[in-house]
């Protein structure tokens, strides 16, 4: 009788499509791209507890006697990094010393309340990176949807309902259009998306900028670049009451997640998206008008990182300046990668960096770590991120794919023998 055949990953080691369903669970998480990403915010945040504890005046006062007591050091580094993070978790997550209730869920609203406009942003990265585009604009973006946005709501007087949705409409269209005008360079020229975003970003900053400065935008009676106050019925409500700055441009930012989320799964366009994304070439040959989804895709993206300009004019900041966008549009792209360009993975990764700017005042303000660790720890998660053999070599994460060893062991067993005679 013939010997048993050997599967192709007993050959090879690594799965055919058929094989992958029956790798052991435990072997398929490990193996995941999630799995990367957590361990590179987890290595992050390791890295970042012995920088704060590098900088720790008692760390360095106990390593001056380090081989006469060397646990001094040890507990005194442990005690900075600890005091540090747990500060941290009580800026955005939950306050422990709240007198009320409403003290103490404060931080989580604030970071959901920072996170909103990352979110918008990140999901029109997201978008784009799936389509095979690198959206360096969401700063821009978001600039000009917040400047329609706040024109809308500053400058009309318009009944409650039909004013915020009007504000809405001018931010998602300002956004649209500075997408557009990328999507428009690389379907018909073949200009490079970076440059072009890179080259809007900053005709944005300096047309806001100089508006701000003008009749038409500036507050009347005060000589700084700010705008007038936009109208209470251009206003995004309070989600939870005046006592939180929460509002519902948060639900927006999660209904756009599900939108998101629709339209590459579910949608006719998200699957010819993912198909230019993939290979140009092929989505091609298969019919799919590869300028025409470059355009359709920017112009969704933009519109995305508009809303989070909303987000800023209409429920956050109330008013239209120079640093409305803040860092939001870069920060975005980091929030994009570490949620693996997926719309869910985005919006949990969106949370994480609220929890960081949020959290990173409390931190510094109880345990007088400065505020830049924060930041290191976001470039850290991005250069892990970017960089995953790094990450499973640190940890011997099996490779995407990879036939793991049990399996291996029992496809190559008949063959090794010989199988039955």
């Amino acid at each position: 009788m013939a010997p048993p055949a050997v599967p192709p990953s007993a050959q090879s080691g690594q799965l055919y499509p058929e094989e992958a369903g029956t790798q052991p669970l435990l072997h398929r998480i490990m193996a995941s791209e999630t799995m990367v990403a957590v361990l590179a915010v987890l290595l992050s945040l390791i890295v970042g507890g012995l920088l704060v504890a590098l900088t720790n005046e008692q760390v360095a006062a106990a390593s001056s006697y380090f081989f006469a007591r060397p646990g001094d050091l040890l507990g005194a580094a442990w005690t900075a990094a600890s005091e540090a993070y747990a500060a941290l978790f009580q800026g955005a997550v939950f306050n422990f010393e709240g007198q009320t209730f409403a003290r103490m869920i404060y931080p989580l609203t604030q970071t959901l309340t920072v996170a909103t406009p990352l979110i918008c942003a990140g999901l029109g990265v997201t978008l784009a990176f799936r389509a095979g585009l690198f959206n360096i604009g969401a700063q821009g973006q978001i600039i000009i949807g917040a400047m329609l946005a706040a024109w809308v709501g500053f400058t009309w007087q318009l009944p409650v309902g039909l004013h915020l949705l009007l504000v809405i409409l001018a931010g998602l269209a300002g956004g649209a259009l500075w997408g557009s005008l990328v999507g428009l360079l690389k379907a018909r020229t073949g200009a490079h998306e970076v440059i072009v975003t890179i080259m809007l970003n900053y005709i944005a900053i300096y047309l806001v900028g100089f508006l701000l400065t003008t009749p038409g935008f500036q507050r009347p009676g005060s000589s700084n670049p700010i705008s007038p106050q936009l109208g209470g019925t251009a206003l995004y409500p309070p989600l939870f009451g005046d006592t939180f700055r929460l509002h519902w441009g948060f639900v927006v930012a999660v209904l756009a997640t599900v939108f998101a989320w629709w339209l590459l799964n579910r949608s006719t366009i998200g699957f010819e998206l993912r198909a230019v994304g993939a290979n140009p070439m092929a989505a091609r040959t298969a019919g799919i008008g590869v300028t025409k989804s470059y355009v359709v895709v920017m112009v969704i993206a933009g519109a995305l990182a508009g809303l989070a300009g909303v987000a800023q004019v209409a429920g956050t900041e109330r008013v239209l300046t120079a640093g409305v966008a803040a860092s939001f549009g870069f920060d975005a792209i980091t929030v994009a990668l570490l949620g693996r360009s997926t719309p869910w993975g985005t919006f949990i990764a969106a949370l994480l960096f609220g929890a960081f700017r949020a959290g990173g005042v409390t931190m510094q303000t109880n345990t007088g770590t400065s505020i830049d660790i924060v930041l290191v720890v976001q470039s850290l998660i991005v250069l892990f991120i970017a960089a995953p053999p790094l990450v499973r070599a640190l940890f011997h994460l099996p490779e995407p794919g990879a036939v793991s060893p049990a399996k291996t062991g029992k496809s190559k067993s008949p063959a090794a023998t010989g199988g039955a005679a």
